[in-house]
Order: C-alpha cells, then structure tokens, then sequence
C-alpha cells in the first residue's frame, strides 16, 4: 500500500458552510479556524503556489472536511483528532504527519510544501 497524506480542514464540507467560511475570510480573517484552509485556498480559489505543487507531486493525496474525514475513517476506527490536520497511511492506520499546532505556525504554501517535502 503507497503512502497516501490526508488533509482534513476544520470546516464541514456543502455549500452553505463554504459560503460561511468564505465570508469568515473576508470579514475575520484573523479568527478563522482553519490555517490549513488559509495556506491551500484563497477566500474562494485555490492557491497557486500549492496547485502547481499538488499536481506536480507523485504523491498520493486526498483532502477532506472534518464531517467527510469523520465519516469515512474516525467512525470506523474511533480517531480523534484536532483539526485542521494532515495523516499519513501507515499499513492500516493513519499517523499525524502535521499536527495542527504546526499547522497554525505555518505563514504560507511554501512553507506547507518544504515541511511536507522535509518528513517524506
């Protein structure tokens, strides 16, 4: 089995949620809950930078909003985690790769990239 990253932001996933969290970003931005969601996407694109990244890697990734990450992993084998968070597959469970205290003293998509390139 290939190592896959899993990202989880801490937002829930639909329409409505996203256009809240947009909104957050806009009007708050420094009490948003999500310095993942910040460093990926923009207030309502993805980032650039981190694009070229994600689809220049050979990486397997797979991202997921905390409601999407609870229903297909944490229910089946009771994780419980801190959010935003990035996991790594190891055999047949999942590490923290990038806990969210690192996440949150991260500044931009460079800095997301070379910790990501530094731990595999």
């Amino acid at each position: 089995m290939q190592e896959k990253l899993i990202f989880v932001y801490n937002a829930d996933s639909g329409l409505s949620n996203m256009i809240i969290d947009g909104a957050h970003k806009i009007f708050s931005p420094s009490t948003y809950a999500c310095n993942l969601c910040d460093i990926t996407y923009g207030t309502f694109t993805e980032n650039r930078i981190w694009k070229k990244f994600r689809e220049a890697t050979s990486l397997k990734m797979e991202f997921l909003h905390k409601d999407e990450f609870k229903n297909r992993y944490a229910s089946k084998f009771g994780y419980k985690f801190d959010y935003p968070i990035v996991l790594i597959t190891a055999k047949e469970n999942l590490e923290v790769f990038i806990n969210v205290e690192e996440l949150n003293q991260l500044e931009n998509a460079e800095d997301l990239i070379a910790m990501i390139q530094k731990r595999i």
